[in-house]
């Protein structure tokens, strides 16, 4: 299968922290990637790269099969990038919303209304369509968050931490999105910390940790390394296993 992100030795510092650290994982079309790892472990600064928001000190990655450094703006044109804390403006219904990023993307009026229709359907879009977004619930503002990173049909989408702060009824309507949406030209790749959404939804993950990959695998491999207790019991087992190696205090 194509691979629609390759990374490879990224690296990044912010002073003298190394956020992210030598870092090289790939991902293949159709498939839900995850990116693993607790609060500070490097996963947001790994995809602000990938989605060209900071460059690397150190590294090269590709996405859609273009530089992220030098095809910056086509990596942008190929990509949709969803997280817990992008705003709207409030005073645009959903549907205006939509047409304004939609214009952003060069789409034409008839194909952003054809699309939204399609995303009526995924997202379950409803009110928000002609509700202003100041009035939105959490839950309604991430799905048009959703619709706004997708609505270009982008071959690759990043998911960072998205699932934050959301209802179990939203929760669940992201979940499934992400479920569906992958195929032979498009892939997601999932970041977050909630290992009961990588268990369902990952083909394959990499864990982090302080900034390094420490494991990578289907999430069954990853998972047998916790002798049958599940992907958490593996996880603090490789973070304990990493720690003792570097000679970091518990």
């Amino acid at each position: 299968m194509n691979e629609l992100v390759s990374a490879n030795g990224l690296s990044k510092a912010f002073g003298s922290v190394k956020a992210v650290d030598d870092l090289s994982f790939a991902v293949k079309a159709s498939e839900v990637f995850g990116v693993l790892g607790p609060n500070g472990a490097g996963k947001t600064t790994t995809l602000r790269i990938l989605a060209t928001l900071l460059q690397p000190d150190a590294g090269t990655a590709t996405v859609a099969g273009y530089d992220i450094v030098k095809d910056a703006e086509r990596v942008r044109a190929a990509i949709g990038v969803v997280n817990g804390g992008m705003g709207l403006y409030d005073r645009l219904t959903g549907r205006e919303i939509l047409h304004y990023f939609g214009g952003l993307y060069g789409m034409r009026s008839a194909a952003i209304e054809a699309r939204i229709a399609e995303l009526d359907k995924l997202l379950q879009l409803g009110d928000t369509l002609a509700r202003r977004a100041g009035g939105f619930s959490t839950g309604m503002k991430q799905k048009v968050v959703i619709a706004r990173a997708v609505l270009h049909d982008p071959q690759v989408i990043f998911f960072d931490e998205a699932t934050s702060g959301l209802d179990v009824v939203a929760r669940r309507a992201v979940i499934d999105f992400v479920k569906a949406y992958p195929s032979a030209g498009r892939a997601v790749v999932y970041s977050t910390h909630v290992m009961s959404e990588v268990e369902e939804l990952c083909d394959r993950a990499c864990i982090i940790y302080r900034g390094r990959k420490i494991a990578e695998g289907t999430v069954a491999e990853l998972a047998a390394q916790g002798d049958g207790k599940g992907l958490e019991e593996a996880f603090f087992r490789l973070v304990n296993r990493y720690d003792t190696s570097r000679g970091v205090a518990a």
